[in-house]
């Protein structure tokens, strides 16, 4: 990362804030802390933040909660902290909209590993002497990868997390071929996947919800059983 980003944790246990702030600082990172929502939002409104560390545990307003609520306004990446890594944690968090989760106890070193991962895929472009190049459709849908910027057959503008970004992207990229839960994760995360394949289920359903018009019955990512999902129409380059 060439410049230091900025890294707000949320979490209302100090000990462990603390450690995380340090941990980061000493590997060039910029923190602030908050125990949290009301903190939270009091940084948020005074100071730029590249990606938030949020607790799923905290007192008053949840970690899910804030999740949905910033999701609801923002792309800001997430990275929601898990207690004990319990799988319905993992599987709610994603659907709120995180990027990525972390369970509890993890070491500070894979922390600062997805934090760099999930920064990468944000900051991500299309390096082309014409940005028109990174401009990829489907179905009447809009993909611009130089902005990460996803619009409806309308023109209008439809919010993605940058993991839901990044699916699509893989998506686009190899239409018409069926593509493993292992192949999307190595595609969207790289070496930094974990072994949780249910998180590229979650992240389908999440993206069907906004680009299908039936999500029951989805025409343009489509299950095939035992074996991934295919992405099904034609998808041009302009």
């Amino acid at each position: 990362m060439a410049a230091q980003p900025h890294i707000l944790i949320v979490e209302d246990d100090r000990e462990i804030s603390a450690l995380v702030s340090r941990y980061l600082r000493a590997n060039e990172c910029r923190t602030s802390s908050a125990t949290d929502g009301r903190e939270m939002d009091k940084i948020l409104a005074e100071s730029r933040v590249d990606l938030i560390v949020l607790d799923l545990n905290l007192p008053g307003e949840d970690g899910l909660s804030i999740c949905r609520r910033l999701r609801a306004e923002s792309n800001l990446p997430i990275i929601m902290l898990t207690a004990k890594g319990e799988e319905i944690d993992r599987i709610i968090g994603l659907e709120m909209g995180a990027d990525d989760y972390l369970p509890k106890p993890f070491n500070p070193r894979e922390l600062l590993a997805r934090i760099k991962a999930v920064l990468r895929r944000k900051s991500a472009e299309v390096v082309t002497s014409n940005p028109a190049n990174s401009i990829l459709t489907f179905a009447g849908w809009h993909l611009n990868f130089g902005l990460r910027e996803l619009t409806d057959p309308n023109g209008v503008k439809v919010t993605v997390t940058g993991a839901e970004f990044d699916l699509l992207h893989a998506f686009c990229e190899r239409p018409g071929r069926i593509l493993s839960r292992d192949q999307l994760l190595d595609l969207t995360q790289g070496r930094f996947a974990g072994p949780y394949e249910r998180s590229i289920d979650v992240l389908v359903s999440r993206l069907r919800q906004k680009i299908e018009a039936d999500p029951r019955e989805p025409q343009i990512i489509k299950t095939v059983r035992s074996s991934g999902y295919l992405f099904t129409p034609e998808v041009q380059r302009r």
